[in-house]
């Protein structure tokens, strides 16, 4: 009897030990690899991403996240290729996307609604659009650029054709008002905040202001329909913990500042905590739980699109985004 209980336990220790990988700590699955593509350098649009990966978010849905930036190629086009697992983008960008058959779709809104407009230096009396008339425009060559031009000149019975357009490409914007143009598109949340802290007084045009249908999601998070259809599981890990590193951001503006500074140290500290600040009010702003987007957002953006040529047909709006991967607000 006393034999057969000590070959019983000597079983079970050397089971035990395989078990735990003979180290007695118990074997982990490997966390899931996925690759998160920046639509540009990081920002504070950016922070929920780092927020998520800093605080352990991943890892407890069992994924492990490689942020990069994306380099040469579109977000959307580097994910539809399988370059990527999820990108940050724009509504116009997946837009354009569906509409020339490029297989991806929006996944979360990052911000709920559009904080873009014309910055001009109080310097050079830009107060409508109707002053656009005689100006440089600094843009990155967009065709959407210069129909959100016309179309608010248009309103003010300006002249779109007295407007020069120049390309300045991902020059600092400051250094181009001052230099070779008059005024160009900003995002208030980075560049604006960055203008009141140096003083440097700006004449702003919020896009949305003049047009509902310009009230577009900008940035989105977009993945290809084939992630969709054969990683779903994982897209709902992401989001779930996603929503949470936002969330944060919303609720801890500072501390998520703060982590973002810790990832990339060389960002400006006090743009970085000014702009998180700022964004803590407009992640979510008046929707229901940070991420959900709205058909009629998207159809309204297509519409306006399409209206000006900037697409050549109609976009399917109800197949370009989904939140069938967002939490359910708690």
């Amino acid at each position: 009897m006393k034999k057969s209980l000590i070959v019983f336990l000597a079983l079970a220790f050397i089971f035990s030990t395989v078990g735990c990988g003979g180290n007695g700590q118990v074997e982990q699955d490997p966390l899931d690899k996925v690759t998160v593509l920046l639509d540009w350098t990081p920002n504070t649009n950016h922070t929920g991403v780092y927020a998520a990966q800093a605080l352990g978010y991943y890892a407890e849905e069992g994924l492990e996240i490689e942020i990069i930036q994306s380099g040469a190629g579109s977000p959307a086009q580097l994910v539809a290729s399988g370059q990527g697992d999820i990108a940050f983008s724009y509504q116009e960008e997946v837009t354009v996307a569906r509409t020339t058959g490029l297989p991806i779709k929006g996944i979360a809104a990052v911000i709920q609604h559009n904080t873009s407009g014309f910055a001009a230096p109080v310097s050079k009396n830009i107060k409508s659009p109707r002053d656009f008339e005689g100006k440089k425009y600094g843009g990155w060559g967009s065709p959407a650029e210069e129909a959100m031009i016309k179309a608010l000149m248009n309103q003010t019975k300006a002249d779109f054709s007295k407007v020069e357009m120049v390309n300045i490409g991902s020059a600092d914007f400051f250094t181009s008002v001052q230099r070779d143009v008059d005024f160009a598109m900003i995002f208030w949340g980075w560049a604006g905040i960055e203008s009141e802290l140096r003083n440097i007084p700006l004449d702003y045009l919020s896009i949305r202001d003049y047009s509902d249908a310009l009230d577009f999601y900008s940035p989105v998070l977009v993945a290809s329909e084939t992630t969709i259809s054969e990683r779903s599981e994982m897209l709902t890990h992401f989001m779930r913990a996603t929503s949470r590193g936002y969330d944060y951001c919303i609720n801890n503006p500072q501390e998520a500042g703060e982590i973002l500074l810790s990832a990339v140290p060389e960002l400006n500290r006090d743009l970085v905590l000014h702009s998180q600040a700022y964004l803590a009010e407009e992640y979510q702003s008046d929707a229901e739980r940070w991420g959900l987007m709205s058909g009629e957002r998207w159809q309204r953006y297509a519409d306006w699109m399409y209206s000006q040529g900037l697409i050549e047909k109609q976009l399917e709006f109800g197949q370009a985004f989904t939140n069938e991967f967002l939490p359910e607000a708690i």
